[in-house]
């Protein structure tokens, strides 16, 4: 299965609460898109990963992307190394995306900023052809996405380009609210947790909302780039 957008991260809700406006725009405009996680976040405070595993087919199901997988990195553990980048090699020459989107340069969760880096490590050598890979008794063909586009997460940071996601907010919402466990609820007897407040749940929306403020939108997502991104024409810009 060819997908035109690969969506990574380093746990299960990283990619709903950063970008999902973006795959459900995209999805709706007829593109196929995955997700893969890269650990289960075992060490999380609330919840379990076996409740994870299945908050993130829910909010899968919400999206509508075609397929999830999970590459089982240790929590907090994984390493930018040749072992952890060949895993991620295999899935790229896989699904074969156009872009890859990953976390953050820079964040809160060290595991956000270490992926960034794994994983755009991971899509440039996967385009060295003497890397060689098996998946299924086949040996798989090189294969680097067009573009890596990190997407903002914890921190403020400022965007080095904006999509407009009007019209995609509630579903974004609604994918992050499937990982019950994990986000502000009434009755939950968990501990607090820095995104467990309503405070951080609200924070979907006016964050978005200021997005789409500076660009002149109703909603927008961020993003940050390794090298320029370039265009054909001025008028290909909003």
């Amino acid at each position: 299965m060819k997908l035109d957008i690969l969506a990574i991260g380093a746990h299960p809700d990283d990619v709903e609460l950063s970008c999902a406006g973006t795959i459900a725009k995209e999805i709706s405009r007829g593109k196929k898109v995955g997700i893969l996680d890269l650990t289960r976040g075992e060490l999380g405070t609330r919840g379990s990963a076996e409740i994870r595993d299945q908050e993130a087919t829910a909010a899968a199901q919400v999206l509508g992307v075609e397929v999830r997988e999970n590459l089982e990195f240790s929590d907090a553990f994984f390493t930018n190394n040749a072992s952890h980048q060949m895993e991620i090699i295999k899935k790229i020459r896989k699904y074969q995306p156009e872009i890859v989107l990953c976390n953050a340069l820079d964040d809160r969760h060290i595991d956000h900023g270490k992926a960034a880096k794994l994983i755009s490590d991971a899509c440039f050598l996967s385009g060295l052809r003497k890397i060689e890979t098996i998946m299924n008794g086949e040996n798989q063909n090189a294969w680097r996405p067009k573009h890596v586009f990190h997407y903002i997460q914890w921190k403020n940071l400022k965007p080095d380009f904006v999509v407009d996601v009007t019209g995609f907010l509630d579903k974004k919402i609604d994918s992050v609210k499937a990982y019950r466990s994990q986000f502000y609820s009434e009755d939950s007897k968990e501990p607090e947790t820095p995104i467990s407040s309503s405070n951080f749940l609200d924070s979907i929306t006016y964050r978005a909302q200021d997005m789409g403020r500076l660009i002149n939108t109703e909603h927008a997502e961020g993003y940050n780039v390794d090298r320029y991104v370039a265009v054909d024409s001025v008028f290909d810009l909003i």
